[in-house]
């Protein structure tokens, strides 16, 4: 029987294993899946933890989920084509849930397909290698709780530990001596901590935008981000404001590229994340920036110089749980050869054709519109349910729309189903207001 090692049970590999229940479902002999998870649930980082640096084992911890995280985008753009958010509520809900919820919801979709059997927790992969003679890879794997490594043999894996977890962090000159307190944004868990606090922020990306304003919700004295290319630009409240780069710190005094200083308290990095893989050796590692069109990836999936390699996930992101569907059933049909793939000059001139329309787009609506058309030609090669993607883009147009309306306000807007075809009711508490994201909260009526 063929073998498919998956890694990581976050969104991505949970979309692997829903793919070949789905085709179980409908009849398919399927292969042996096994799914190694270094935390002990699944979810990835939606799976929230309180901890920072080293888990219980020892481990990098995985997660850079914090507290009072409430999706950024509408929840209409990342449905389940398959199990909608009314199927799994009993009712319609608001369009930005906040992480326990979110989590919840990608629970239960595997949960009714009950493929947790396939899962291993507490269990990191140490090492994958490739043998040329047999076509298998050898898998390391470390089973933590009883402390044992072992070796298996498969002939697909599956890459899908995401690239949210490695932090970038930049040094700034007279960081070692700052008076305050200095994080990644990996490593921030709650905004309260920052009460009453002047924070710095280094960063003009979506982590920036959405800690900057945690922060500020929950009673930072001010908020400053600091940026290096172009300012945010939205209309932010008092006690927010944004400088040029920072360019070094003088005990707790901040110093920017206009000549401008303030006095801060905390500085937090904002600075991105590293696809970062220690468990593949170097002629199966994928070495690539964060951007829409990943680097040696066809149809950002199948690993050009060994295509029984997969990864899901990998590309900088407006589509998510419902893009990571669409690749892990293009990845499932490849592996049950169900798809043909194409000679490798063929697999690189399709690569070619979509990075230089890629290098063409100049703002986030562009691509938008870019990553949605990659999901359409997903949608084209399998059976995942078709749903409106051009819907899909234009509700993130109005999303970008009420964003540059009311940057502290925009997530008590809703939006339409593109699944069901509801409108989402208007959540029952102002974002700015509600101060407690548990799931039981949220749900009341």
């Amino acid at each position: 029987m063929t073998r498919v090692a998956v890694i990581g049970a976050g969104p991505s590999g949970l979309a692997q294993l829903r793919a070949f229940q789905s085709a179980a479902q409908k009849g398919a002999d399927i292969p042996e899946v096994v799914c190694f998870e270094k935390q002990a649930d699944w979810g990835g980082l939606w799976n929230y933890t309180w901890r920072t640096g080293l888990d219980e084992y020892g481990e990098p911890v995985h997660g850079s989920m914090y507290r009072y995280l409430w999706s950024n985008g509408p929840k209409e753009c990342l449905e389940f084509a398959d199990y909608s958010f009314e199927e799994h509520f009993g009712k319609p809900i608001g369009s930005y849930p906040p992480r326990a919820v979110l989590w919840d919801y990608i629970k239960g979709r595997v949960e009714k397909a009950d493929v947790r059997k396939w899962v291993r927790f507490s269990t990191p992969v140490r090492m994958v290698r490739f043998d040329e003679e047999s076509k298998t890879f050898t898998v390391t794997a470390h089973d933590r709780v009883n402390d044992v490594m072992y070796d298996e043999i498969f002939d697909y894996v599956v890459v899908a530990s995401g690239h949210f977890s490695t932090p970038n962090v930049p040094y700034f000159e007279g960081v070692k001596t700052f008076g305050g307190r200095v994080l990644h944004a990996h490593d921030f868990r709650d905004a309260l901590e920052f009460k009453d606090k002047d924070v710095l922020i280094v960063g003009r990306s979506y982590s920036a935008e959405d800690i900057g304003s945690q922060c500020w919700k929950y009673g930072a004295k001010s908020v400053t981000t600091s940026y290096r290319s172009k300012p945010m630009g939205f209309k932010w409240p008092e006690r927010f404001e944004e400088r040029p780069l920072l360019q070094k710190l003088v005990n707790k005094t901040a110093h920017f590229a206009d000549g401008s200083t303030k006095e801060v308290d905390a500085l937090i990095l904002c600075t991105g994340y590293l696809h970062h893989f220690p468990f593949l050796p170097d002629d199966l590692r994928l070495k690539t920036a964060n951007r829409l069109w990943a680097d040696d990836l066809y149809k950002g999936v199948v690993y050009e110089p060994n295509p029984q390699l997969m990864y899901i996930g990998m590309q900088d992101q407006f589509y998510t749980f419902n893009m990571f569907d669409a690749q892990a059933w293009f990845a499932r049909d490849v592996i049950m050869d169900r798809i043909k793939l194409p000679s490798k000059d063929e697999m690189k001139a399709h690569f070619a054709t979509w990075r230089a329309r890629e290098e063409t787009l100049e703002d986030a609506e562009q691509m938008i519109w870019f990553q949605g058309d990659y999901v359409i030609e997903l949608l084209e090669d399998t059976d995942y349910p078709k749903f409106d993607v051009e819907g899909t883009n234009q509700t993130f147009m109005e999303w970008e729309h009420h964003k540059a309306e009311n940057i502290m306000g925009f997530r008590d807007n809703a939006y339409k189903s593109l699944m069901t075809g509801t409108m989402a009711p208007k959540h029952h508490t102002p974002w700015l207001e509600a101060m407690d994201d548990t799931l039981e909260v949220y749900l009341k009526n």
